[in-house]
């Protein structure tokens, strides 16, 4: 029985397969001659895509990872960015590619990005699962994205609600509950 709280599947498993596919292939033609490259897992919504990301290329390839935290658990960003875990690899001259899971506002990518930069990678780049065009804040442009989504809360393959439903094999938007337990509206 599906979870009543999972409201409309706006990317299918197959979907997110195919599309993960496409990117490990134009990474892997992209990096061929800076390899190895180093591949950053913004934890934890990341954690399934760079998995299934990192096993499509085929470039030699490195991984570490960076938690931060600017959600709290609410649904959208204080725009407070917190680093939890930082990187344990040294990515002084090296090709750095930021693996993320969606980007909402902008805000907590540019922080990292920032971070990230003043270590002196010899590149730095980024891939996101998800985008949401309409809630950006800031110029970003990742430079591999996944979908454009709506304006809308999702979770599923690796994004949660109050740490649920990261298991999810697609990407479903998540109902609103009602005062007094109606099964509410899709935010």
């Amino acid at each position: 029985m599906r979870d009543p709280a999972i409201g409309e599947i706006l990317v299918q498993g197959d979907e997110l397969n195919r599309r993960v596919s496409q990117l490990g292939t134009q990474i892997t033609a992209d990096y061929a001659d800076r390899s190895p490259v180093v591949l950053v897992g913004v934890l934890k919504g990341a954690l399934f895509f760079l998995a299934d990301l990192m096993r499509r290329l085929d470039v030699p390839c490195e991984v570490d990872f960076m938690a931060v935290a600017s959600y709290g658990s609410a649904t959208q960003s204080s725009g407070v960015v917190r680093i939890l875990k930082d990187l344990d690899a040294v990515i002084e001259d090296r090709h750095v590619l930021v693996v993320e899971d969606i980007v909402d506002s902008g805000l907590t990518l540019q922080y990292l990005l920032r971070n990230l930069r003043a270590r002196g990678p010899a590149s730095l780049e980024v891939c996101a699962l998800l985008t949401k065009p309409a809630r950006s804040k800031v110029e970003l442009e990742p430079r591999y994205v996944g979908f454009e989504i709506p304006n809308r809360f999702v979770v599923g393959y690796g994004l949660d609600h109050e740490e649920r439903h990261r298991n999810l094999p697609f990407v479903a938007t998540l109902r609103q509950p009602e005062p007094g337990g109606g099964s509410g509206a899709d935010w």
